[in-house]
């Protein structure tokens, strides 16, 4: 079973002479305590071409010391990672196996480094003796374990963070080593030091990317489209492994990347070719398929146990809290599973290989060399079209089943606009930022519209199964009732708000 912590640290050069100054006068260090001498002997694995690395991340098995396993590690922040373990085995553990399934495919993780270090270790402790960080003098031997073969060795002197330790202690250690002449570490890690030192000296340079090579500059519509594709591929491979996690939010961000490009696909199509680039929407389009049955049942979810919180007492009749809890267990249980297997797919691996190629060799047209604000802003126009065209349809309608489905294509159709201002920030500056919050609210209220509909189907379920156990059905009556009038609300709402959105004041300054 593989356990998470969080590890914030610090590393300091060390230097052959340098020595610790006396970290008992730190602020809010009592004591030092010393903790002998442990022997860490880690091999750090990766593919042959170092994806991991290039991501800051490192897989390593280490014997020796009180955590001898297999630490995987995903980076946070600057001096901060998560450090998932997993028992010491012979091979790689499949629960960390599965984290690395987005980077690494179907490549091998083989071999890469050895490091033999003998650490030092002391802890700070406060005047009651609780611990406050864990300060290690690390003598570092490393040898390449692939290609070159050469080995390097230093000495660092590394800090962290005791578990909920004051962070604060960190930069009252770090005054006291400045002020002995230690200066912080220029790698964020022994495994990046290592790699940069044993590298092959004639090995030239990595390779830069594609568009530059075909000779987009920057303020090319095809170099800023390019760039926008890139960050959201970057974001699918990140937020698989975070929602495997069942980090919070990681199903939502995830789903938001598939959709962000997908739209990018269809809004900057005088830059990328369709006929290549619709087949992979139809496979993201999959992806956030499979996603949204587990995020729809979250935030449904939320949303009724919020009406039921904001319901008086007096009206709960019957077990409403518990059997809204046994529904959610039953659909929320099988949404994380639908999920997961998509992630574990074949097609989501061939879906992520397809992306790379895209990137790759990009189905560039000829509008991809055009310069990038009259692409861009006319996009972004057309997405708007495209919006008023469903609105006006949407208003036209009575209230009713035909409304709702035109309200729900109309917010789809906001959010694609609203995503095209976004992607076009970068080159036409405030006025596509704030045409892009006037689509949000579009979108907002039309989402909260969406969402009431389908709150009232779940609640004439809910409902019809309270009844069926012989329990009063008049709370989910009322509730239903309840989100009736939230989605009228919407409805009357949503005119005016759409009146400002549209507004030709909006729009003018894309184009200027």
């Amino acid at each position: 079973m593989a356990e998470t912590k969080r590890e914030i640290e610090r590393k300091y050069e060390a230097g052959e002479k340098a020595g610790l100054p006396d970290l008992g006068r730190a602020r809010g260090v009592s004591a030092v305590l010393e903790r002998g001498v442990a022997e860490l002997d880690a091999v750090y694995y990766d593919t042959a071409d170092l994806r991991l690395a290039a991501d800051s991340i490192t897989l390593r098995r280490r014997t020796g010391g009180e955590d001898a396993g297999w630490h995987l590690k995903f980076p946070v922040a600057s001096g901060i990672r998560d450090e998932i373990r997993a028992p010491l085995a012979d091979t790689l553990p499949t629960p960390l196996a599965r984290l690395l399934r987005s980077r690494v495919r179907d490549e091998d993780v083989v071999p890469v480094v050895r490091l033999r270090s003998s650490r030092e270790v002391r802890h700070l402790v406060d005047d009651g003796g609780t611990m406050l960080a864990e300060v290690s003098v690390d003598t570092v031997r490393a040898e390449r374990l692939t290609g070159t073969g050469a080995e390097t060795s230093w000495t660092e002197i590394e800090v962290e963070l005791a578990d909920g330790a004051d962070p604060t202690v960190l930069d009252a250690v770090e005054k006291r080593l400045k002020k002995a002449g230690v200066r912080p570490s220029a790698s964020a890690s022994k495994l990046a030091r290592a790699l940069e030192e044993t590298a092959d000296p004639d090995a030239g340079p990595a390779a830069g990317p594609r568009d530059a090579a075909l000779g987009l500059g920057e303020d090319t519509a095809g170099g800023r489209v390019l760039a926008y594709v890139r960050e959201q591929i970057d974001a699918i491979v990140t937020l698989d492994p975070a929602v495997r996690r069942d980090l919070p939010d990681s199903v939502h961000q995830l789903r938001v990347a598939t959709r962000r490009l997908r739209s990018a696909f269809k809004t900057y199509r005088t830059v990328l070719d369709r006929t290549v680039t619709d087949p992979v929407g139809e496979e993201l389009k999959w992806l956030a398929g499979e996603l949204g049955v587990a995020r729809d049942q979250e935030v449904l979810f939320d949303r009724l146990r919020g009406r039921i919180d904001d319901m008086p007492r007096t009206l709960l009749l019957g077990p409403v809290r518990s059997r809204l809890r046994i529904w959610n267990a039953a659909h929320g249980g099988g949404a994380r599973r639908t999920a997961l297997a998509a992630l574990d797919s074949a097609r989501h691996l061939a879906l992520l290989s397809t992306l790379d190629a895209l990137l790759a060799d990009p189905p560039l047209l000829k509008g991809a060399a055009k310069d990038a604000p009259p692409v861009l802003a006319k996009a972004v126009l057309k997405d708007y079209d495209r919006l008023a065209r469903r609105v006006d349809h949407a208003l036209a309608l009575p209230a009713g089943h035909d409304r709702d489905l035109a309200m729900h294509e109309a917010r789809k159709a906001a959010k694609r606009a609203r995503y095209a201002a976004e992607a076009a920030t970068p080159t036409l500056g405030k006025p596509a930022k704030r045409f892009a919050k006037s689509m949000k609210s579009v979108q907002t209220v039309l989402g909260d519209h969406q969402d009431s509909v389908v709150a009232r189907e779940a609640l004439r379920t809910l409902a019809v199964q309270a009844h069926a156990a012989g329990e009063s059905a008049f709370a989910w009556g009322l509730l239903y009732g309840r989100e009736e009038a939230a989605g009228a609300d919407r409805e009357r709402e949503f005119p005016q708000v759409w009146e400002r959105a549209s507004a030709p004041k909006r729009r003018a300054p894309l184009t200027r």
